[in-house]
């Protein structure tokens, strides 16, 4: 079935041609809903073309409206308010849709098209810490857009980044042997990722009081920063790494070996997954590789003091450190190799970085060296996919102080959370099991709701007691719905109500119709998060279409319908409903439950 967009847009350019010689494109963005409080289904907006035409936008509203209504056999009638066209549907399109739309699972998905993928990097922890709160909305944002890229067609690539080297690292490692007595995460009972992010808390602790010292004695902040004795060791630690010293090394592989085992159970709780995970420690050498080549061709600098340098200044940025003068490397150092690895891999149309906004410099940068000054394709084929910071009610946090919200315990808290709202209910019937399972459904789904429904270029603040709600924009309000309507099929099978049967023609009723036209809307609203790489869309979507069904279901009658067909109607549209709330949350990662 041909998109109403895409007729009438293509009718609408006809009749401009014909009625006042006025050539535009057929867009079907041109065409867009009617706004709730009008009488309509789909509007189009006339001011645009009123100059040329030399008619009062009523006018030329009336004339366009009056050549859609007899070239397209889908239009009902027309009305225009102060330059709007709205446009009424016939009830027999929108009874077909429903007909041919609501048993169908994959309903607003595409087939896949093309070879090439788009890759998207996410997650990106460093090995020094667990992952944590800020982590949390970068796995979630990577997570839920490689499922919309796939839903609109598209072969996606999900790869992680992670930072295994460098002189946070070495703070980790270097605390752990001075001050960890052999603490295992066996002997500890802690999580590895957790064991580890203690001994970065502890170096930063040892790290201060030895500043603290050293200004006494009489330097700067800035000196005693750079000449305590723990940063130089760090320092020397990095360099060992570097060098390939044995007992380095090996301290190295086993710490990291323990942050990976953490790692692995959050993102399993998290429903995380990768197709392919990268280590900074086995692309930094590339990406040294390309330094040199930047240096040969002349793209890059030596500098005074032994760093390697690129001068951005003539493209409005500054210079930037792409080698230490110690050797060794920086952040874009390994991304430049990064880079040039996935390229020669997977030879992607697209690389998105899902990274926060902090690092919108940086990516500038990566684009405008690899691109410009290293002149290669695949610099103008990253994707800098920026969003804002989380914040707790109690304000910012800080990994190396040990104020930082663990994804682990965060997502314990939001079990709690739901377990205490679900009982609150009361008619809670399940199982030990059923019930283990419901509570981390709504914790999760909670959770990630109320991080993917904000605009991801926003900052937010997180609430977890707000985001538990039933009767707001949450996600337990979504399932909660979902949950009702399949209890509905459930009652209709056992009623022998057969939702196979087909339909005679029936007037629909506004609450009806209102539904099955934002149902409507679900494809094109998977198509634009995808173009805008917005979960945003989807949730606030899924959130409507629950709100709506709500409406539906208090003021129309299903079981006490007497009319058998106009029951088997309302019953296909609930179904249909639920599909696409299950399709929906699903592509932000959010499991529906079939009962609550």
């Amino acid at each position: 079935m041909k998109q109403l967009e895409t007729q009438i847009s293509l009718a609408l350019q006809n009749a401009l041609k014909h009625l006042y010689n006025i050539d535009i494109e057929a867009d079907p963005a041109l065409v867009q809903p009617t706004r709730k409080g009008f009488t309509g289904d789909l509007t189009v907006v006339v001011f645009p073309w009123v100059k040329v035409a030399r008619k009062s936008p009523d006018a030329l509203g009336a004339e366009i409206g009056q050549q859609l209504l007899e070239s397209l056999d889908c239009i009902q009638d027309f009305n225009v308010v102060k330059g709007y066209l709205n446009l009424q549907i016939k009830e027999d399109f929108w009874m077909d849709l429903l007909e041919q739309e609501s048993d169908n699972a994959n309903y607003g998905c595409l087939e896949t098209r093309g070879v090439d993928p788009v890759l998207i990097e996410y997650s990106s922890p460093n090995t020094n810490k667990p992952l944590h709160l800020g982590h949390i909305r970068n796995n979630l944002l990577g997570h839920s857009v490689s499922q919309i890229l796939k839903a609109c067609g598209h072969p996606v690539v999900q790869v992680n980044l992670v930072n295994d080297r460098g002189i946070h690292i070495c703070k980790s490692m270097l605390a752990w042997l001075k001050y960890g007595g052999g603490e295992t995460p066996e002997s500890s009972g802690m999580k590895g990722d957790h064991l580890v992010g203690k001994y970065y808390v502890v170096f930063d602790q040892h790290y201060k009081q030895e500043q603290k010292e050293l200004v006494e004695q009489g330097l700067t902040e800035e000196e005693a920063k750079d000449k305590a004795p723990l940063i130089l060791e760090a320092r020397e630690m990095l360099r060992k790494w570097e060098a390939g010293d044995q007992e380095v090394r090996e301290l190295w592989a086993k710490m990291n070996g323990w942050v990976y085992a953490g790692f692995d159970q959050t993102y399993e709780r998290l429903g995380i997954h990768f197709d392919k995970t990268y280590y900074e420690s086995q692309t930094y050498l590339l990406g040294k590789s390309l330094v040199q080549e930047g240096l040969d061709k002349g793209a890059f600098y030596k500098h005074e003091d032994g760093s390697v340098r690129v001068d951005l200044t003539g493209e409005g940025l500054d210079e930037k450190v792409l080698l230490r003068k110690d050797g060794t490397s920086v952040y874009m150092t390994q991304d430049l190799g990064t880079a040039q690895l996935r390229y020669e891999e997977f030879h992607p149309q697209k690389m998105i970085y899902v990274v926060g906004n902090e690092q919108n410099y940086h990516f500038d940068v990566l684009k405008l060296v690899l691109s410009k000054k290293l002149e290669k394709p695949f610099g103008d084929f990253i994707y800098h996919l920026s969003y804002g910071m989380v914040e707790l009610p109690s304000g910012k946090m800080k990994s190396r102080e040990g104020t930082v919200v663990d994804a682990d315990d965060l997502m314990d808290d939001m079990y709690e959370e739901a377990k205490t709202s679900t009982e609150a209910l009361g008619k809670f019937q399940f199982t030990p099991e059923e019930a283990d399972k419901l509570y981390e459904m709504i914790g999760l789904g909670a959770l990630k709701y109320f991080i993917l429904k904000v605009d991801p270029t926003k900052n937010m603040l997180f609430n977890p007691a707000e985001s538990i709600d039933f009767n707001g924009n949450t996600a337990p309000f979504i399932q909660y719905t979902h949950a009702r309507i399949r209890s509905m099929l459930r009652k209709g099978a056992e009623n022998g109500i057969d939702l196979a049967a087909k339909l005679p023609q029936l007037s629909l009723n506004e609450e009806e119709k209102t539904l099955i036209n934002l149902l409507y809307q679900y494809p094109k609203t998977v198509l634009a998060a995808g173009d805008n790489f917005s979960p945003a869309l989807i949730a606030n979507y899924c959130y409507d279409l629950a709100k709506q069904f709500n409406h539906f279901y208090q003021d129309t009658p299903i079981f006490k319908e007497e009319d058998a067909a106009k029951r088997l109607l309302r019953l296909k549209l609930s179904r249909w409903v639920s599909l696409v709330l299950r399709s929906g949350m699903g592509l932000l990662g959010i499991e529906v439950p079939e009962k609550m």
